[in-house]
C-alpha cells in the first residue's frame, strides 16, 4: 500500500498540466502523508484535500477516539460499503510525482521512489467524498503490484494514463471503472534511496 508520496510542483503547473484552473493558495503538496493535505483534481477543478477516509472508532468505554484515515482503497474492496457510493458517484484524479514503499529489515527501512518515466506528474485513480471529520477528504486506490514494485509490496496505486483518466472520471459504468485498475504495463523508474523510512511527516510539512 502507499502511506508516503511526493508532489513538489506549483500548484498552478499541476493545474494546467490537468487541463483546469488554479486552486486557491493552500498547504497542500511536498511529501504528503495520510491525514495531510494533497491536490485532487475533482469535478473539473484541482483543490486541497485531507489525504484519508475517516474511519470513526471508539475506546473500550465506547468514547470517540480521533478518526484513522484510511488513505489506500483495494480495487477488491471497492464494493463495500465503506467505498461504495464514493467509487459510483466520487472518483477523482490525484497528481503525483512519485510514491515511495519501504525497503530493507524492521527498524532499518529506507524509501525507494517510484515513478513514470518521461512524465514528470503523472494521474493516480482516487475516490473523494465530504466528511464531518474532516471536510474534503480523498483515498487512492490500489491494485495488484507490476513487476517493478513486487519485491517490496503486492499492491500499488492505480496509474493511469492521460486517455484513462478522462474514462475514470467520466465513465458512469462500474465496470468500465473497475477495468481500468490493472497493474501498470508500462514499467517503472526505481530511485533506491538510504532515506530513513519512518521520518517525521511533521518535519517535512
Amino acid at each position: 500500500m502507499c502511506n508516503l508520496y511526493r508532489m513538489t510542483k506549483a500548484a498552478d503547473e499541476v493545474a494546467k498540466m490537468f487541463g483546469v484552473d488554479a486552486p486557491a493558495p493552500g498547504n497542500a503538496g511536498g511529501e504528503v502523508y495520510p491525514g495531510f493535505p494533497g491536490w485532487v483534481v475533482a469535478d473539473g477543478r484541482m483543490s486541497s484535500m485531507t489525504w484519508g477516509f475517516p474511519l470513526v472508532l471508539k475506546g473500550k468505554q465506547g468514547q470517540p477516539l480521533k478518526p484513522k484515515a484510511v488513505n489506500n482503497a483495494r480495487t477488491d474492496k471497492l464494493a463495500s460499503p465503506f467505498w461504495r457510493h464514493a467509487f459510483e458517484h466520487g472518483r477523482c484524479l490525484i497528481p503525483v510525482e512519485a510514491f515511495a514503499e519501504a525497503a530493507g529489515v524492521k527498524g532499518a527501512k529506507t524509501r525507494t521512489w517510484f515513478s513514470v518515466p518521461d512524465q514528470p506528474v503523472f494521474a493516480a485513480a482516487g475516490l473523494w467524498r465530504n466528511s464531518a471529520e474532516f471536510g474534503p477528504c480523498y483515498t487512492m486506490v490500489m491494485t495488484e503490484a507490476c513487476v517493478d514494485i513486487g519485491d517490496l509490496h503486492d499492491r500499488m496505486p492505480v496509474i493511469l494514463t492521460q486517455e484513462e483518466a478522462a474514462r475514470w472520471v467520466e465513465t458512469s459504468s462500474r465496470e468500465e471503472a473497475l477495468s481500468l485498475c490493472r497493474p501498470w504495463p508500462h514499467g517503472l523508474c526505481v530511485e533506491h534511496t538510504d532515506e530513513a523510512w519512518t521520518r517525521s511527516a511533521a518535519s517535512n510539512r
